[in-house]
């Protein structure tokens, strides 16, 4: 099994992480995958100029990486890839690539969710939308935290 986290503080390429992928996944029936991207409008509606993720080396690595092991170690899957952004993105910009390779399509698909259930609520980052109308943290919804809780 391989196992790619990896903080990228530049742009992302999700077509180059998939193409890795596949690349890997050589053996295996399934490869499932899911970008992220930033939105241009705030949960309140106005426009969002950029996104800021902040971060520390360090932790933010290490959440990654526990992240992706975990969901190596929970589910059947030959190979597991998390590329996350962090710094100033524009909207429509992606933010964030996971994906997971398996014999079966379910094992992958069900990785991919767990994968970002978990990066969504417990991947370490200070996230900010910055607008016409100021900056604004944001923290993970309570329907994100219920999404991650299916995994209990």
């Amino acid at each position: 099994m391989s196992i790619v986290a990896h903080l990228e503080q530049a742009s992302l390429r999700p077509e180059q992480e998939l193409a890795a992928l596949v690349a890997q996944a050589s053996g295996d029936g399934a490869v499932v995958s899911f970008v992220g991207l930033a939105r241009a409008e705030s949960k309140s509606g106005g426009p969002v100029e950029r996104l800021i993720l902040e971060h520390h080396s360090i932790l933010t690595q290490q959440s990654l990486n526990e992240i992706a092991v975990a969901a190596g170690e929970r589910f059947d899957v030959s190979h597991v890839r998390v590329v996350h952004r962090c710094g100033e993105i524009a909207p429509g910009e992606p933010i964030v690539f996971a994906g997971a390779a398996a014999r079966h399509r379910r094992a992958a698909f069900d990785a991919a969710d767990y994968l970002m259930d978990r990066l969504k609520t417990e991947a370490v980052f200070w996230k900010r939308e910055v607008g016409e109308a100021g900056s604004a943290w944001i923290e993970p919804t309570a329907a994100d935290h219920a999404d991650r809780e299916r995994w209990s």
